[in-house]
C-alpha cells in the first residue's frame, strides 16, 4: 500500500468508529463544579453542591436582609445554577424562602428544613405547618434538629417514627438529624434509621462538635473529623455545615481552606452556606469549583 493510501485508510477507521481516546479533537471530561447534581447517600435526591444556607445567627442575618434583599439573593444563587435550599423552622424563615422561590419549578428545587426538639412536639402536625409557610406539597429532606445525647436514637424513637410516616406518605424524600456534640454525633453512623446527617465541619473546628455541645467549645477536630468519616463510610448522606464558621471566617483565605478541607478530605456530598449577598454566593462557587479541581 502506498503512503498516500495507508494515510486515508487509517484516517477512514477513526471517522467510522468515532474519535478514539487521546486522539486530537477528543472532547475534555466536563469539570466538577459546585452546581452539580450530587448523590445523597442512598437517597433519591440530588441537591446541588452548593446550598443556600438561611440559619446564620439564627436565621438572623438572612431575616435581616429582609423580603426583597432575600429574595434578590436566592434568584441570584438560581442564575447561577444553585437548587439547593436548607432552612428550619426555628430560623424563621419559611415565609422569606416561599416568597423567594415563588414561581421556580418545584421539581428543581431541594428543599431541606428541621424539625427543632421541643417538648411536645407533634411531628405530623408540624409538618403540615412547614408545608403551608413554605408553600410546598412536600419536602426532600427533613432532620430532626441539633441531636445532642448519646441516647437520642431511642429517645427520638416516636419522632423517628412519625417522619418515616410521612415519608411513606410522599410528604418527605429523605430524612436524618443534625448534630451538636460529639455525645450526638457518635451515634449517627450506627443508626440504620438516619439518611441524612448535616454535620458542622471545616478545617480548624470553629463551632464544630464538641465535647458537650456548647457553642464555640474547644473541640478535638481530629476526633470530630474521624466520625464524620465514619458516618461517610456507612452510607449516609452527608451535608456539611459551618463552613465558613457561622460567619466567623472573615479572613477570604480562611473560607478558602475550610472549603479545601471538607472537599479534599471529601467529607461531605454537598455543603450548605449561608450568605448574606449575592457577591458571597458568587465566592462560595469559585472556592467549591477550585477546591474540586485542585
Amino acid at each position: 500500500m502506498r503512503r498516500r493510501e495507508f494515510v486515508q485508510a487509517i484516517a477512514g477507521s477513526v471517522v467510522g468508529f468515532g474519535a478514539l481516546p487521546g486522539l486530537a479533537g477528543e472532547a475534555p471530561a466536563a469539570k466538577p463544579s459546585a452546581t452539580d447534581r450530587v448523590a445523597l447517600g442512598k437517597t433519591p435526591v440530588r441537591p446541588t453542591r452548593l446550598g443556600i444556607g438561611t440559619g446564620t445567627n439564627g436565621g438572623n442575618t438572612q431575616r435581616s436582609l429582609g423580603p426583597e434583599g432575600f429574595t434578590k439573593l436566592v434568584r441570584h444563587a438560581w442564575d447561577r445554577g444553585v437548587r439547593y435550599i436548607d432552612t428550619a423552622g426555628n430560623y424563621n424563615m419559611h415565609a422569606l424562602v416561599k416568597k423567594a422561590i415563588e414561581g421556580l419549578p418545584r421539581e428543581e428545587l431541594v428543599i431541606l428544613t428541621k424539625v427543632w426538639l421541643s417538648q411536645g412536639l407533634d411531628v405530623p402536625k408540624t409538618l403540615e405547618r412547614f408545608r403551608e409557610e413554605l408553600g410546598t406539597d412536600y419536602f426532600d429532606v427533613v432532620l430532626l434538629h441539633c441531636v445532642m445525647k448519646p441516647t437520642w436514637p431511642e429517645d427520638l424513637k416516636k419522632h423517628r417514627d412519625d417522619l418515616s410516616a410521612a415519608k411513606e406518605k410522599g410528604l418527605v424524600r429523605a430524612v436524618g438529624v443534625s448534630t451538636h456534640g460529639m455525645p450526638g454525633l457518635t451515634q449517627v453512623a450506627g443508626c440504620e434509621w438516619v439518611e441524612v446527617a448535616l454535620l458542622r465541619m471545616n478545617h480548624n473546628g470553629a463551632h464544630m462538635d464538641g465535647p458537650t455541645g456548647k457553642w464555640a467549645e474547644k473541640v478535638d477536630h481530629e476526633a470530630a473529623v474521624a466520625e464524620i468519616k465514619k458516618v461517610k463510610a456507612a452510607g449516609k448522606g452527608v451535608l456539611g455545615m459551618k463552613l465558613v464558621g457561622n460567619g466567623d471566617f472573615t479572613n477570604a483565605e480562611d473560607r478558602q481552606k475550610a472549603v479545601q478541607f471538607v472537599f479534599g478530605h471529601k467529607l461531605a456530598d454537598a455543603v450548605t452556606i449561608g450568605c448574606k449577598s449575592p457577591a458571597e454566593v458568587d465566592e462560595a462557587l469559585d472556592n467549591i469549583t477550585r477546591a474540586l479541581n485542585a
